[in-house]
C-alpha cells in the first residue's frame, strides 16, 4: 500500500475511532521496545522508506543478526541503541480499524522511575512484560505497584519470550498464578495474562500455532476490544485554563473537560466562588456545539456575567466538588535534591499555581517488596505517603475518581525544576474544621498606632559574617528614631522556641519555618522585625518571602569569604567543625546557598558596621 493511500485512510477513520492510551513496562531486556516495534510493523503504520531505514539500522545497531530489530523503531536515544535499553519515555501512535492507540514505552531501570511515572500518568492500561525464563521478579512487582499507585486499573501481563522455553504451558501457568497471588494487594480491576513472543510475533496479532493450548484472545485483539469507558454518570468538570476575551462583546472560558459531559442550557457551578449560571454556547474553534464530553477542549459562554479566572473550576451544579487545603497524598519524588518536612514548593494543581508545603512524610514505600518504613526525607524516585498543605483551599477529587482534579506537581521555586508529583487520597479532616477568624483590629490600624509600616528585614549569611553585629546596630538606630522593633537572633531562638531542633537539613527547614511565621505575626502587628539567621537554603528563604506582602520583606545578604569568617571565628565554631566535633556545620560540612537576587548585598570584609547599617537604611527608604 502506498504512503499516500495510507494517509488518506488514516484521515478518513481518525474521527470515528476511540482512543486507548497504554504503557509498556518491565525489567531490562523483557522486550518492551521489541513488542511495540512489532505492533507498529504489523499494524502497517510504517512506510516503505521507514522499513528500508529500519533494515539498514538493524544491520548497524541491531541485536537480531540479519533480522529486523523492531526495538529500534522505539529506542530513539543513541545511548539506548548502544546499550540496548530504554532510558527516556518514547511515545508512538498507531491504529487499527477499531481503535486508535498511543503507547508509551517506559524505562525498566529503577533509577528511571520518574520517567515511568510520566508515561503512566495519562494511561488507561498497562502492559507489564515478564520474561518467561525468569518469571515474576522484583522489577515486575515494582512496576505493578507504581501503575496501581497511578490509578491504572486495567493490566495485561504479557509473558514474553515463550519461544526460549519451548512454549511450556506449565511454566506459563506457574508464572500466571504467582502474579495473580501478588497482585491481590493492588487496586486492579482487570488482569489479562497472555503468552507471547514479541520477536517472532506469537499471539501479537495472530493466534500462534505453537501455543495451541492457549485458547483466549491475542494481545492486539484484547487491546482493540477492552472497555475503558469510565462511569458515564460522572459529573461535568472543566478547570478554566484561559479567559477568552478577544473583544468587548465576547467573554468565554476555555479549558479541557476532565470528566462528564455538558449541553447547552445546563446549569453550572463555579468554584471556589459557588456562583451559578447556565451554558449559553459551547464553541470549538468556529463551530458551535450542542454538547461536549470528557477530553474535549472547548470554550463556553454563560448567560450572565460571573467573575471567573484561570484556575477556577466549572462543574455540574448538582455534582458539588469539595474544597480543602490539606491532604493525604501519595507522592513520587523526581529530584536529586531531597524533599523534607516543612519545605515549601510551588504546587501546580489543575490550571493554577499556589504555595504547597510538605507537612509530614508519613511513610516511604519499598516498591520492590511493597513494605513501608518511616523516613525523614524523600530521595530521587522515592514513593511515599505524605501530608501536605496549600496556602488556600482548592477544589479537588480523589485521584482514582478524577486524575486531573486529584493530581499535582511540585516545583522548586528557585530553579523551576519539577521535583515531585502527588496523587490525592483524601482531604485531612482538620483542614475542614479550621477557619480564618476575621479580626476587628487589622494590620493597617496597628501600623497607624506604630507610626510606620510593619517590615521584615531578613539578614542571611554564614557564621562569622557579622549578621548579629549588624542586626544589633541596625535595631539600635531604628529604635533611636522612635520605631517599634524586635530582633530575632538565631542563637537566642534556639534557647526557647526552637530548643527542640538540631542541625540536620530537616531541622534547619523547620527552624526557618517557625521563625518566618513568627516574623509574619510581628509584621502584622506593625513592628519592624530584624531576623538574623544563617538560613542556608534558598528555598526556605523563598518560603519566608512568600508569607509576606510584596514590600514587607527585605532579604539582606551579609556576604563574607569563608576564609575571613573562619579567621574571625568569634565563637570557636569553625575550629570545632574542622576537628569534626560539630556535624552539619554550614560552610564546612553543610552547604550555604548564596541568594540569587537579594534586595541588598553587604560585603563585611570591605565595609564597617556603620556603613553597613546606612546602606540597609537607604534600601528601606527606597
Amino acid at each position: 500500500m502506498s504512503k499516500e493511500k495510507k494517509i488518506d485512510l488514516y484521515l478518513e477513520n481518525q474521527s470515528k475511532l476511540s482512543l486507548l492510551r497504554f504503557i509498556t513496562c518491565g525489567s531490562v531486556d523483557d522486550g518492551k521496545s521489541t513488542l511495540i516495534g512489532r505492533m507498529l510493523y504489523e499494524s502497517q503504520m510504517i512506510f516503505d522508506d521507514q522499513i528500508a531505514s529500519l533494515k539498514k539500522e538493524s544491520n548497524l545497531h541491531g541485536t537480531q543478526g540479519k533480522e529486523i530489530d523492531f526495538a529500534l523503531l522505539v529506542d530513539g536515544l543513541s545511548a539506548e541503541r548502544e546499550q540496548g535499553i530504554t532510558i527516556d519515555v518514547a511515545y508512538r501512535f498507531f491504529s487499527s480499524s477499531k481503535r486508535k492507540f498511543i503507547v508509551a514505552d517506559t524505562p525498566g531501570h529503577e533509577q528511571y522511575t520518574r520517567n515511568m511515572t510520566t508515561g503512566a500518568s495519562t494511561a488507561d492500561l498497562a502492559i507489564i512484560l515478564v520474561d518467561a525464563r525468569h518469571g515474576v521478579v522484583t522489577q515486575t512487582k515494582r512496576h505493578s505497584f507504581i501503575v496501581s499507585l497511578l490509578g491504572i486499573k486495567n493490566i495485561v501481563v504479557a509473558i514474553n519470550k515463550m519461544d526460549l522455553i519451548g512454549y511450556d504451558k506449565n511454566a506459563f501457568i506457574k508464572i500466571s498464578e504467582e502474579y495473580k497471588k501478588f497482585s491481590k494487594k493492588l487496586n486492579f480491576e482487570t488482569i489479562k495474562i497472555i503468552p507471547i513472543s514479541a520477536l517472532n510475533g506469537d499471539n501479537i496479532y495472530q493466534k500462534s500455532s505453537k501455543i495451541k493450548w492457549y485458547k483466549s484472545s491475542t494481545l492486539f485483539h484484547y487491546l482493540e476490544n477492552i472497555n475503558i469507558e469510565k462511569d458515564k454518570k460522572a459529573g461535568f468538570v472543566m478547570p478554566v485554563q484561559w479567559v477568552n476575551r478577544p473583544n468587548l462583546n465576547f467573554r468565554g472560558y476555555s479549558g479541557t473537560i476532565s470528566s462528564g459531559n455538558v449541553k447547552k442550557g445546563n446549569e453550572i457551578l463555579v468554584l471556589p466562588s459557588n456562583k451559578k449560571a447556565k451554558i449559553k454556547d459551547i464553541i470549538l474553534y468556529k463551530e458551535n456545539l450542542k454538547k461536549a464530553s470528557k477530553g474535549n477542549s472547548i470554550t463556553i459562554t454563560l448567560d450572565r456575567e460571573i467573575d471567573i479566572s484561570r484556575g477556577d473550576i466549572i462543574c455540574d451544579s448538582k455534582k458539588v466538588i469539595d474544597c480543602a487545603d490539606q491532604f493525604n497524598v501519595n507522592m513520587i519524588w523526581m529530584s536529586n535534591n531531597p524533599g523534607l518536612n516543612g519545605r515549601t514548593y510551588i504546587g501546580k494543581i489543575n490550571t493554577q499555581k499556589i504555595s504547597i508545603k510538605i507537612l509530614e512524610i508519613k511513610k516511604i514505600y519499598d516498591v520492590n517488596t511493597l513494605e513501608n518504613y518511616s523516613g525523614k526525607e524523600l530521595l530521587l524516585n522515592s514513593v511515599s505517603e505524605c501530608a501536605i498543605a496549600f496556602n488556600k483551599a482548592v477544589p479537588f477529587k480523589n485521584y482514582t475518581e478524577d486524575k486531573q482534579l486529584g493530581s499535582m506537581i511540585l516545583i522548586d521555586p528557585i530553579t523551576n525544576e519539577t521535583v515531585g508529583c502527588a496523587m490525592i487520597n483524601f482531604a485531612l479532616r482538620r483542614s475542614k474544621n479550621i477557619h480564618i477568624q476575621n479580626l476587628i483590629i487589622n494590620k493597617k490600624l496597628r501600623e497607624k498606632l506604630s507610626g510606620h509600616k510593619g517590615l521584615a528585614i531578613w539578614l542571611t549569611g554564614i557564621s562569622g559574617s557579622g549578621k548579629s553585629t549588624i542586626a544589633n546596630a541596625l535595631e539600635k538606630d531604628l529604635y533611636s528614631k522612635g520605631n517599634r522593633t524586635y530582633l530575632l537572633d538565631g542563637d537566642n531562638i534556639r534557647h526557647g522556641l526552637n530548643k527542640d531542633l538540631g542541625f540536620t537539613d530537616k531541622d534547619r527547614v523547620e527552624n526557618i519555618r517557625r521563625v518566618a511565621e513568627v516574623a509574619k505575626l510581628m509584621v502584622d502587628a506593625g513592628i519592624i522585625v530584624i531576623v538574623s539567621f544563617i538560613s542556608p537554603f534558598r528555598i526556605e528563604r523563598q518560603m519566608a518571602r512568600s508569607l509576606f506582602e510584596k514590600n514587607d520583606f527585605k532579604e539582606i545578604y551579609i556576604s563574607t569569604p569563608l576564609k575571613v569568617a573562619e579567621k574571625r571565628d568569634p565563637k570557636g565554631l569553625y575550629k570545632k567543625a574542622r576537628a569534626g566535633k560539630i556535624p552539619n556545620f554550614t560552610g564546612i560540612s553543610s552547604p550555604y546557598e548564596e541568594p540569587l537576587d537579594p534586595d541588598l548585598i553587604i560585603e563585611t570584609d570591605k565595609i564597617n558596621v556603620n556603613k553597613a547599617v546606612q546602606k540597609i537604611l537607604e534600601t528601606l527608604n527606597h
